[in-house]
């Protein structure tokens, strides 16, 4: 990884994407640890976290988890994730969080030196382009390691720096999680904006 002490740096986390990717890895991540790491890279000066809500809901399985990132240095970014039922009766989930980082990352271009995107998606390389030529270095956080990989080929050419999120988990992975079984990530099309961290949420809400 490449920093320098005196870059403002900020961060950009879409958090279900991140979650896919490390659950492929098998590894919880610890947000405070995240944080502490790349606060010593130089002058954090945001980390934004970007994640859905079932609409609707009473109580959302990930509310601890997004309680706790609100408190600790976070800046939350939530969306409604709406449910339907499509023309073959199967129960579907539709919300995006793409738009929202995209437009919060520009803004946040022309007061950083270096941003961190914590994501794979293609969808993403035209925001990066657009980040760069405002002179901005620009480093994505995601695997390849999984299988398939999470990080498109387009967006990892694109950014300035690829960090291998395996090579961070010795500095990031929650210590005292239980083990995981590698999985694979959801297929592309697949509603895996549903696929948020409910369990890592529960270990968020005792930690609290």
């Amino acid at each position: 990884m490449i920093f320098y002490k005196e870059e403002r740096l900020a961060i950009f986390i879409d958090g279900a994407n991140l979650y896919g990717a490390a659950r492929s890895l098998g590894f919880d991540i610890d947000y405070r640890r995240l944080l502490d790491l790349f606060a010593k890279k130089g002058r954090l000066i945001r980390a934004f976290y970007y994640t859905t809500l079932i609409e609707d809901q009473e109580y959302s399985p990930i509310r601890p988890l997004i309680d706790w990132l609100d408190y600790n240095g976070y800046t939350m970014v939530t969306k409604p994730l709406r449910e339907y039922t499509d023309s073959q009766g199967r129960r579907r989930v539709k919300g995006n969080v793409d738009i929202d980082l995209a437009i919060d990352a520009l803004e946040m271009a022309d007061r950083a030196d270096h941003i961190l995107l914590f994501s794979g998606d293609g969808d993403f390389k035209r925001l990066v382009e657009a980040i760069q030529r405002k002179g901005v270095r620009v480093t994505v956080v995601s695997t390849i390691k999984s299988s398939p990989p999470m990080v498109s080929d387009e967006l990892r050419r694109q950014a300035d720096n690829f960090v291998e999120l395996m090579e961070l988990a010795p500095h990031i992975q929650r210590m005292n999680a239980p083990n995981r079984t590698v999985v694979a990530p959801p297929a592309e099309g697949e509603d895996d904006a549903a696929e948020e961290p409910t369990q890592q949420a529960g270990a968020y809400a005792r930690s609290a």
